[in-house]
């Protein structure tokens, strides 16, 4: 028997052991940690000298470049903050002889990108999955994640023990790009459920009620969400200051779930309300700053304006 029949025999039996990130943000670096702790020897790569030293202080390795990254792992994850970085992470595998390399892509990124990424990378026998994330940056970092993988049935079986590395679940969906029609579904409900965590915890606010009080009972009542339970809590003390999904990031994932409703033409009364807050949210400052700032447009939004002192008409 031949080796070249032998490597293609135990293609399923690979165990993989390096695994490779492009995108050390918030998310990509909270998954390569956990990634660590799990045994895996991990890689990465960020245009940030920032984002490159800290991969290093948790124990990781910090690439100089995109091309030396991908000759030294099995598996590349990545976690991009546009199409156009995931089409150029693309266009430069074409030109590296990596054969089944695998990628992981996580982004939250249109599914018509994604194809084009998808097929350029398929000149060099290169798959690539749809694997969006359900989750904040808060929960990657505790592996609070859930994995919407699409693509290839075999590929996504043999990346069970990657996946359980970084997240406490993942369901295949099937075909390629079915993983990002879930996770805007998810966004759907995150965008509504963020806001009306906000007007709930803001009554309460008014009430006398704390948010961290409010939080602990609401969330064990039938009014509970995860929006609830993950950021209620930031929405005190100003702790949208700690940003686990930056309100900037966010306009991206409300474009692309709106332009996912106007395809399909679905009526969504609800979505359509939180569309002028989480604007609001960038106009007041908040870009940099978690979602939970919508509880800051409401405050000020129904705040009692100040009276402008004037100055009395003598008559004449």
């Amino acid at each position: 028997m031949s080796i070249k029949k032998v490597v293609k025999r135990s293609k399923t039996e690979i165990n993989f052991e390096r695994i490779g990130f492009l995108g050390l943000g918030i998310m990509g670096s909270a998954m390569a940690n956990n990634l660590i702790k799990a045994g895996f020897h991990v890689y990465g790569y960020d245009p940030s000298v920032k984002a490159r030293k800290n991969l290093e202080r948790m124990g990781g390795n910090a690439c100089i470049d995109q091309h030396t990254l991908l000759g030294a792992v099995q598996i590349i994850i990545t976690s991009l903050p546009n199409a156009a970085a995931l089409i150029k992470t693309a266009e430069d595998m074409v030109n590296v002889d990596r054969k089944e390399l695998l990628v992981i892509e996580t982004s939250t990124l249109g599914i018509k990108d994604k194809e084009i990424a998808r097929e350029l990378m398929a000149f060099q026998d290169i798959v690539m999955l749809d694997c969006p994330l359900s989750g904040t940056g808060a929960q990657a970092a505790t592996k609070d994640l859930t994995v919407y993988a699409s693509g290839s049935a075999t590929d996504i079986k043999r990346l069970a023990k990657v996946f359980e590395g970084f997240s406490k679940n993942h369901f295949n969906l099937g075909p390629f790009g079915m993983g990002m029609k879930m996770k805007l579904m998810a966004n759907l409900l995150v965008a509504i459920h963020n806001v009306s965590t906000a007007e709930a915890l803001l009554l309460g606010q008014r009430w006398g009620i704390s948010p961290s009080t409010a939080v602990k009972v609401l969330s064990d009542g039938a009014g509970g969400s995860r929006m609830l339970q993950v950021r209620g809590p930031m929405m005190e003390d100003e702790g949208w200051t700690n940003a686990t999904m930056k309100v900037s990031v966010w306009q991206k994932d409300m474009k692309l779930i709106a332009q996912a409703l106007l395809d399909m033409n679905v009526p969504a009364p609800l979505f359509a309300a939180t569309v002028p807050i989480y604007n609001a949210a960038m106009g007041m400052g908040h870009e940099n700053n978690d979602t939970a700032a919508v509880f800051d447009v409401l405050n000020v939004m129904s705040s009692t304006p100040k009276k402008v002192a004037t100055t009395k008409k003598v008559k004449s």
